[in-house]
């Protein structure tokens, strides 16, 4: 099992916003985690990534405990994500939004780099390489020289995903990646997650408010409702779910 979850407590005074939710996802899969607002699943996904420290649980990714590390530490253990919010640097070139995640996989000395020694030479053209490659994989090798802030709306979000994937994560957090985008970029977005899985053999977990992505795209699904996990299964067993159904349609009588 690649990431196991177990037992996670998140509470914000006196409410949980996770109350002991469980979470196995083996190597290789699309893993789907939905759910009506307020459920937990922005909580649970800044929990697994290192945003907040679980009050109670374990959370391993590939066998090495995550809970109470930096978010930079768990990143280095092989686990990257995108936000809901964009976080580019938006002054700077597409392929140069890349280099910074892909930079992690060429160390080199502050020597090398203020001599530009050989080693320094070599790691500039691995870094540039893979992120070409990265870009290349959701479709944007032709916007490199671009600034990020150019970028219409649904190519800034893949460029979100190019960076995380560059840094060659054992797993790949999607956070709401369809948030914004019509549904012909939803579609497209959908091909470009399946084929990553095809291509590089990368896990993903993915928090999506998008039922149609969702049911298109995941092997397993996991459904939140304040903050428990209420069902999982294939999407054909979610769609047919009794507390799943009871779920999206209370909330929506709620709010009428």
């Amino acid at each position: 099992m690649l990431l196991q979850a177990k037992g996670i407590v998140k509470r914000f005074g006196g409410v949980s916003a996770l109350d002991g939710v469980d979470l196995n996802v083996p190597q290789g899969i699309i893993q789907a985690v939905i759910g009506p607002n307020g459920s937990g699943k922005t909580t649970l996904i800044n929990s697994l990534s290192g945003t907040y420290v679980p009050d109670e649980g374990s959370i391993q990714l590939n066998g090495a405990e995550l809970v109470g590390a930096r978010p930079h530490k768990i990143a280095q253990q092989g686990l990257a994500r995108t936000f809901q919010n964009i976080r580019l640097f938006g002054t700077l070139s597409v392929l140069d939004n890349v280099k910074v995640a892909a930079q992690r996989h060429t160390p080199v000395t502050l020597l090398d780099v203020m001599l530009k020694t050989g080693a320094h030479k070599l790691a500039e053209r691995e870094t540039e390489e893979r992120a070409r490659a990265a870009l290349d994989l959701v479709g944007l090798g032709t916007r490199a020289l671009d600034r990020a802030n150019a970028l219409p709306y649904a190519q800034q979000r893949l460029l979100e995903i190019a960076r995380a994937i560059a840094a060659e994560p054992l797993m790949l957090l999607l956070d709401e990646p369809a948030a914004g985008m019509t549904m012909t970029e939803a579609l497209a977005l959908l091909e470009i997650i399946q084929n990553l899985r095809k291509r590089i053999g990368i896990t993903v977990l993915l928090v999506e408010h998008n039922v149609r992505l969702v049911m298109g795209i995941s092997d397993r699904i996991a459904v939140l409702d304040f903050g428990r996990k209420i069902a999982e299964g294939t999407p054909s067993e979610i769609q047919k779910d009794p507390a799943v159904i009871a779920a999206y349609l209370g909330r929506r009588r709620a709010h009428a």
